[in-house]
């Protein structure tokens, strides 16, 4: 103890997932008694103590998502274990839990078990107008109708009369979740009668989020009737919806005489209904509709209407004019999603920058047009926390650092910046911005960076270790030395082939000289590390990716000059859950094994287009990813049906399986691991077991 600092003491080390499970095994005595008292052996109440010490350390192991939610806790996190037992457990952890699972026959025990509970969230999916699908939403209503906080029912097609059911013993709901759910509105019957709009009014005066995304028959006469029953909302969604913005069906009616259309979704009753609820509603999501510039303006001028957020994701309409008003007449606006608005220039930046003053959230990304005018203005906003500039092909970092170098108090404390497939950054702009977001960075995207070097791999390791994701996904430029840390030094020797003897002919049509072309960087090999390089990596501090103790989440996808001498030595991360090391093919089984060892807390691996893994590898690896929930192995054409049988042995908790064009693989023992890991829902295995795929239509 005399060693322990105040730092020590403070952070509590993190608690394996297996010590859970073994504690959980217990379920059979604590669901009978619904105590901690009732585990066997442990009556003194010291030990009691120690339990509930460990299970709150739980929430931060299993499955938390942002918002600090346990999501799926049931089906991804001890799947095997009582669900009742999980909702007593989750007494002791919080009280913000969403579950999330499939409709089926075992779902409606966990259903009953979540009476005990004061409130919480479902996510149910696979629903549909059978027999069972009903059973499941009268036991949601019957044991948690007025505890139930948010409901969505994403890949499901529920019949009116289930609905209709279950929404008034809903009093408590504050979120509804009815994305492509068009079984319920493509009658146009669905809240037809008076008695059910009252009802459902009744049970749903205190919802603040309604999704309509994606609801193909979606007309004024069925979104009138629902949101007539929901008068205090905050958020709602319509995107993807078909929505008449240029079209006006009442253009000639008598006032007065007007009858809500049943055919469409008009842009006058979704401005009625903004000026209804003016007071409230704060966030609409628009995205991927074809709302005009003028449409825009008539939204952006209700009277009252005071927008925090507003998502406007591919509506190819917009163009600057309409960033112009909308930032004029909504100032307020602090979430801002105008990705692949492909009309948006830099005169749309400048808009922004000079009027939402409140900024937080901005996205750029795919729009082409969009230049480095105006992004230190941009950068500039001390607000701003997260920036999305991917695939905006002309920014370069320049005036990024520009609006960054001011004091702390004038400039944006970025927390995520993407500038994914930005083909002009380079490692000055890394080195810069690294240096100037150090403190406040926690996720950087440079995927397809492709002129980064392992000089921006150093500049990232050295001043940004509180990264909690990074991914250099397709930086053919990277090599072990820079995930190493290892500094090359840059003699310039003249060329081997050239030397001064001045270029190289060759002798290739006749008399005719041409050139010898010069070698692409990706056609060179690279270069081999010796023992000394690695014993300088072990005795040097810092500067390797070592140093990013934090990641959560790696991706070097697609950088071919990484080996296993780099991956063996610097992917030791004890909290990472998503890695992608796909399209590698220098690495081998040492790495997967390695990956495994100090990686335990991986969800997700992806190891695609890997010829050098073999069922060895996931003969070392596959005990030790024991929370593995995705993996990727398409292309490995040294995977066997034994890797599918140790998957099946250890990883019980797997729901995405890609063994596609593994020719090794047989579709008998794909289809028997289907049968016997009850999460796996999502199988690929197209062209497997040495099928052409060109016979294949």
């Amino acid at each position: 103890m005399e060693d322990c600092n105040e730092e020590d003491v403070i952070e509590t080390p993190a608690l394996p997932l297996e010590i859970i499970v073994y504690i959980l095994r217990f379920s059979s005595h604590f669901g009978q008694e619904g105590s901690l008292t009732s585990l066997p052996q442990l009556h003194n109440a010291g030990y009691i103590f120690i339990i509930k010490y460990f299970i709150s350390c739980i929430a931060s192991q299993l499955c938390l998502l942002d918002s600090c939610r346990w999501k799926g806790i049931s089906v991804n996190a001890v799947g095997e274990v009582n669900p009742v037992l999980l909702l007593s457990l989750s007494l002791f952890v919080q009280n913000n839990v969403t579950f999330c699972f499939p409709a089926s026959a075992s779902s409606l025990e966990l259903i009953r078990g979540l009476g005990r509970k004061s409130h919480c969230s479902l996510i149910i999916s696979q629903l549909d107008g059978f027999s069972m699908s009903r059973s499941l939403l009268l036991e949601v209503g019957l044991c948690l109708g007025p505890k139930l906080e948010s409901l969505a029912l994403p890949g499901s097609s529920v019949t009116e009369a289930s609905l209709l059911a279950l929404l008034p013993r809903l009093t408590s709901l504050r979120r509804l979740d009815l994305r492509a759910l068009d079984s319920l509105f493509m009658s146009g019957a669905f809240l037809s009668r008076e008695e059910h709009r009252q009802q459902v009014r009744s049970a749903l005066s205190g919802l603040e989020e309604l999704d309509l995304s994606d609801l193909r028959y979606l007309s004024d006469l069925t979104f009138n009737r629902l949101t007539g029953c929901t008068p205090r909302l905050r958020r709602l969604s319509l995107a993807g919806c078909h929505i008449a913005f240029e079209f006006d069906p009442y253009r000639g009616c008598p006032v007065g005489d007007v009858k809500d259309s049943s055919a469409l979704l008009s842009l006058r009753n979704l401005r009625k209904l903004l000026t209804e609820q003016k007071s409230t509603l704060v966030a609409l999501d628009l995205s991927r509709t074809s709302i005009t510039p003028e449409s825009l303006r008539t939204i952006a001028q209700v009277q009252d209407l005071v927008l925090e957020e507003l998502c406007l994701h591919g509506c190819k309409e917009l163009t600057d004019y309409s960033m112009e008003v909308l930032v004029k007449h909504q100032p307020s606006i602090q979430r801002l999603d105008v990705s692949a608005c492909t009309e948006l220039t830099s005169r749309s930046v400048e808009a922004v920058a000079r009027g939402l003053k409140s900024m937080t959230h901005l996205s750029l990304s795919r729009n082409w047009r969009i230049t480095e005018k105006g992004l230190a203005d941009l950068l500039s906003l001390s607000s701003l926390r997260r920036l999305d500039l991917s695939e905006c092909l002309h920014v370069s970092g320049t005036e990024m650092v520009k609006g960054l170098t001011g004091s702390c108090a004038a400039r944006a404390q970025l927390e995520a910046l993407s500038l994914k497939g930005c083909p002009y950054i380079r490692d000055l702009a890394v080195f810069s911005l690294t240096q100037l977001l150090g403190e406040t960075l926690r996720e950087l995207d440079l995927t397809s960076c492709v002129n980064m070097t392992d000089l921006s791999v150093h500049a990232i390791a050295t001043y940004l270790q509180k990264l909690v994701v990074l991914r250099l996904g397709w930086c053919k430029e990277v090599t072990d030395r820079g995930l190493l840390g290892i500094v090359e030094s840059t003699k310039c020797e003249p060329d081997q082939e050239t030397g001064d003897k001045g270029p190289m002919f060759t002798r290739t049509f006749g008399n005719m000289g041409f050139f010898k072309p010069p070698r692409l960087s990706f056609e060179e090999r690279p270069k081999l590390l010796t023992q000394n390089d690695l014993q300088q990596f072990k005795q040097q501090a810092g500067a390797s990716l070592l140093a990013l103790s934090r990641l959560q989440e790696l991706d070097l996808s697609a950088c071919p000059k990484l080996t296993d001498s780099s991956i063996t030595q610097v992917v030791h991360y004890s909290d990472l859950r998503r890695l992608s090391l796909s399209m590698l093919p220098g690495i081998s089984d040492a790495s997967l094994a390695s990956v495994a060892w100090h990686c335990r807390s991986l969800t997700s691996l992806a190891l695609s287009h890997c010829p050098g893994i073999s069922d060895r590898g996931v003969a070392q690896a596959a005990p030790y990813l024991l929370r593995l929930q995705h993996l990727y192995l398409s292309c490995c054409n040294n995977i066997t049906d034994r890797s599918l049988f140790l998957l099946l042995q250890h990883c019980k908790r797997l729901q995405t399986l890609d063994v596609s064009r593994c020719k090794n693989i047989s579709v008998t023992t794909v289809e028997l691991l289907q049968s016997q890991l009850p999460f796996l829902e999502n199988v690929h295995y197209r062209f497997i077991g040495g099928a052409d795929p060109t016979l294949t239509l």
